[in-house]
């Protein structure tokens, strides 16, 4: 027992590692892992004080155990048991498929990096890139809903900027849980969304097992309360327009809904607009293909915003004009009643999304170049007065006091972008730019088409 063992010196150095690291896990880490778990409750308690919609428990519960739950859900055992039948695989192979897309979707929320990283950074990148304006009844809206329901944005998706804003707007209220689409499962921005609260989800996948295990992952997140947003179109608007919904995420909120439960659902529409959408031209040739292939690299991405960051240093106004976001009327599903469908449901949130677009310089400057072009200083001024009289006025974001420096900063803007220019006195639409402008015009089309009188 007291004999001398001569070892390798690689042989030894491979045991101590092997035996730090069991020390490690075994008695170093559970410690480690409980007292900053402590510390992170004690916050988060904290937090909810300051918050007008504290953080629920289930998004606070760990990736692992609600992973657990999810798979040893009743309804996912009985779809795992169908996958291996259908499939002819057995049940433990079809069991680690159902863990596999578990793993993708369930997030791994902290509160830490969404409140002292996340919300920085967007409140950053928003105030970096646009000029914010917010309707003045967004927050009286939301303080208005009932406190134990569960809230959910439906917005309208007109650049990737939007989770930016939304997530920035709704900051002193709650956290949001975002479903994102398979852009997002790029490392190591995956990871960051991850944390975030967002789940992912894969919009052409039309497997049972795979529509099983994220069905039950969001009537498990809307039953416990945890605040979301869904974009019903689906994807990027690619003209501009309002998308006919699709129905998938909503028909899981909704299709285990109790009327006479304790806890209600309300949906908040939200209508988001830009002076200038950073993605415009992507997303029109992808329209005039005919496909959905967003071809910006990411090196043009990274170069763009270290230029714009160069230039803000230096002095200089970067901003895109104006970014504006304004809620709707919430829609409660208890006040709705069990016979309103899912179609009905859905054209009812749009049309309200609809309903409380914000109208911006540019959309109003597009929708005038499109119907009276060419036209002088003086007249586009008085064309764009005039169409903005026609809009509701809580749907106006120009003031009448500004209309005209919005107006000369919004046509500095499109002429510096070659999507319109000035000949003669004239100001006029570009060759080759009218998909362009009839994108930003198609933004506020609802209100241009109307025919009624100035509103009071």
């Amino acid at each position: 027992m007291t004999h001398t063992v001569q070892l390798p010196l690689w042989l030894f150095i491979l045991i101590v590692l092997f035996a730090a690291v069991t020390a490690l896990s075994h008695f170093l880490l559970p410690s480690v892992r409980w007292f900053f778990r402590l510390r992170l409750e004690r916050a988060v308690k904290h937090l909810n004080t300051r918050l007008s919609r504290p953080i629920e428990p289930f998004k606070l519960a760990r990736r692992h155990d609600m992973i657990q739950r999810l798979i040893y859900d009743p309804e996912v055992s009985r779809e795992i048991i169908n996958y291996a039948r259908e499939n002819d695989v057995p049940e433990n192979v079809a069991f680690q498929k159902a863990r596999t897309y578990a793993r993708e979707i369930v997030p791994s929320f902290s509160a830490f990096a969404y409140f002292s990283f996340g919300i920085r950074l967007a409140k950053l990148l928003a105030n970096f890139v646009y000029r914010i304006e917010t309707a003045d009844n967004n927050d009286a809206t939301f303080e208005a809903i009932p406190k134990d329901a569960t809230v959910i944005f439906i917005m309208n998706h007109r650049s990737n900027m939007d989770y930016v804003l939304v997530t920035y707007l709704a900051a002193r209220s709650s956290a949001l849980s975002y479903a994102v689409g398979e852009w997002a499962r790029v490392w190591p921005l995956s990871r960051l969304i991850k944390s975030m609260g967002a789940y992912f989800i894969r919009r052409k996948s039309r497997g049972a097992l795979y529509r099983k295990v994220l069905a039950r992952y969001v009537h498990m997140a809307t039953a416990g309360g945890v605040t979301q947003a869904i974009y019903p179109e689906g994807g990027l608007s690619l003209n501009g327009l309002l998308q006919p919904p699709k129905m998938g995420l909503l028909t899981y909120v909704t299709e285990r809904f109790e009327p006479d439960g304790e806890r209600d659902v309300v949906f908040v529409p939200v209508a988001i607009n830009y002076d200038r959408v950073l993605e415009d031209r992507v997303l029109i040739a992808a329209d005039t293909r005919g496909d959905r292939r967003f071809g910006a690299r990411i090196s043009v991405v990274v170069g763009f915003i270290l230029r714009k960051l160069w230039q803000r240093l230096r002095g200089r106004d970067t901003r895109f004009g104006t970014a504006a976001v304004a809620f709707g009327t919430p829609l409660s599903l208890r006040d709705a009643g069990p016979e309103t469908t899912i179609e009905d449901l859905s054209e009812t949130l749009m049309n309200r999304i609809s309903e409380a677009m914000p109208v911006l310089t540019v959309p109003l400057i597009a929708q005038t170049l499109l119907t009276h072009a060419p036209l002088t200083d003086e007249a586009l001024f008085d064309a764009v007065g005039s169409l903005l009289d026609h809009i509701p006025v809580q749907n106006r974001v120009p003031k009448p006091e500004t209309l005209r420096s919005e107006l000369d900063r919004a046509l500095k803007g499109l002429a510096g972008r070659d999507v319109i220019s000035k000949s003669d006195g004239m100001w006029q639409i570009n060759d080759g730019q009218g998909p362009v402008v009839r994108f930003y015009a198609n933004s506020i089309q609802q209100f241009a088409l109307r025919n009624a009188a100035p509103a009071k």
